[in-house]
């Protein structure tokens, strides 16, 4: 029959979703500070066996066994030691193993001179490791106790990170879930993500998005790591790999490699162009993305907060690829200068605004996208340049852009306005194929 303490243990392994041997390793540990707290000193290296189904407790102090040394120069060294450790922390970094390795190091708490070794064991050898068993003199005390607490309490907390830790590492480049805790003075958000906290550097956040504390958002898991202070979960709100993630849940024929995103340009929060390819004959990709009635697009929106999806073909020809990226504009011809990587795109003067975009941005992501740098250029008129910031791009097209529509009012552009699919050319002859 389960001893209590056996029961206790497995209840909180039930809980907390740990394995017994963490809990048993916890415990192990907490009754090791104890005994150091009530019987034992700071120089021991305490090893515990405790047995809960009988109560039982053993303890050894562990030793390696080194070479003797002078004491007198090993005082010397240790003063030597201390006065480059301050050094190195006034100069704000650590000190190098290097910059040490010409003085004596022993350990009194993990080390024994092996001319004390060989009174507790005749045979003792330089390198062996002593387990010296110690008494348990008598029950522990009360500030004993509450130090085994508050150390079982660290251990199981830092288990449940680590299960966490363990889990979340699996699904680095997948989107996960989380809530906002806070936001830092550096700008950083931490991220609650279940018993262990994620960081959202300024530089992964969405212009202009809010990040109110309790809000529930989705991110992108880019990276864990285990660091010298704990696990490091880095995420993102802003990377092009958030958007392939997304698709990747979303639509089946990308999962499954039958349909494949050749390129993604994005302006995060705003807009992003996505190019697909496919071998298949059968499957139209940009039907497949969009879904019937633009279901699986308008999902993917949603699920990136409102941003706006362009979806184009993928083409292997740089001016018909060119043309598409340029998208909801038709453009009438395109110049490429391979070796320089640039290109120039004449539009006639009612689809120039509509090339360029709200201030340059539909060239801009057509040129990330593509690879080239665009130049559009107007029939008898101006040229905008994918390189021009949006003050030239206002200069240069004289409030044009301005006047085109924009992301929510254009009628031509593959994803917007999916809410109403029937005001959207592009969108309607995907539809009609994907219901074929």
């Amino acid at each position: 029959m389960s001893s209590e303490i056996t029961k206790a243990m497995q209840f909180i392994c039930d809980e907390k979703g740990l394995d017994y041997a963490d809990v048993l390793e916890a415990l192990e540990t907490a009754m090791g500070a104890a005994y150091r707290k009530d019987f034992g000193h700071k120089q021991q290296n305490l090893k515990v066996k405790y047995d809960p189904e009988t109560g039982d407790m053993q303890v050894w102090d562990v030793k390696e066994v080194v070479a003797d040394m002078d004491e007198e120069q090993l005082e010397k060294d240790q003063e030597e030691l201390q006065l480059r450790r301050e050094k190195a922390r006034e100069e704000d970094r650590e000190l190098e193993e290097e910059e040490v390795d010409d003085l004596l190091h022993f350990n009194p708490k993990t080390e024994m001179m092996i001319k004390e070794a060989v009174e507790i064991k005749k045979d003792a050898k330089i390198g062996d490791t002593l387990e010296i068993e110690l008494e348990v003199p008598t029950d522990f005390g009360r500030m004993a106790a509450q130090t085994a607490k508050q150390v079982i309490i660290q251990k199981i907390r830092e288990a449940e990170r680590s299960s966490v830790f363990d889990d979340l590492s699996e699904q680095v480049g997948t989107i996960i879930q989380g809530v906002v805790h806070k936001r830092d003075r550096s700008g950083m958000v931490l991220v609650d993500l279940g018993k262990i906290t994620g960081y959202l550097f300024p530089e992964e956040q969405i212009r202009g998005e809010q990040y109110r504390p309790g809000m529930r958002m989705r991110f992108f898991l880019m990276s864990a790591e285990m660091t010298q202070r704990g696990p490091q979960i880095m995420l993102s709100r802003s990377s092009n790999k958030m958007v392939e993630s997304v698709f990747e849940q979303e639509i089946p024929e990308i999962a499954s490699g039958d349909v494949e995103i050749k390129g993604i340009a994005r302006d995060p929060g705003f807009r992003s162009k996505l190019s697909v390819h496919t071998d298949d004959e059968s499957i139209d990709p940009i039907g497949a993305c969009i879904g019937q009635r633009g279901s699986r697009i308008t999902t993917i929106i949603e699920e990136l907060g409102g941003e706006k999806v362009d979806i184009i073909q993928y083409k292997d020809d740089a001016v018909e690829y060119i043309k598409e990226a340029l998208s909801p504009a038709k453009v009438d011809d395109v110049e490429i200068n391979e070796a320089e990587k640039t290109a120039t795109a004449h539009v006639a003067a009612d689809q120039f605004s509509l090339a360029i975009g709200r201030k340059g941005q539909n060239v801009r992501l057509a040129a990330e996208l593509t690879g080239y740098k665009i130049d559009v250029l107007q029939e008898g008129g101006e040229a905008v340049s994918s390189e021009d910031s949006m003050a030239e791009v206002d200069e240069k097209v004289n409030g044009k852009a301005e006047e085109a529509p924009t992301e929510d009012e254009s009628d031509e552009a593959p994803s917007e306005g999916l809410s109403e699919p029937a005001q959207d050319e592009v969108t309607e002859e995907a539809l009609e194929k994907s219901e074929l």
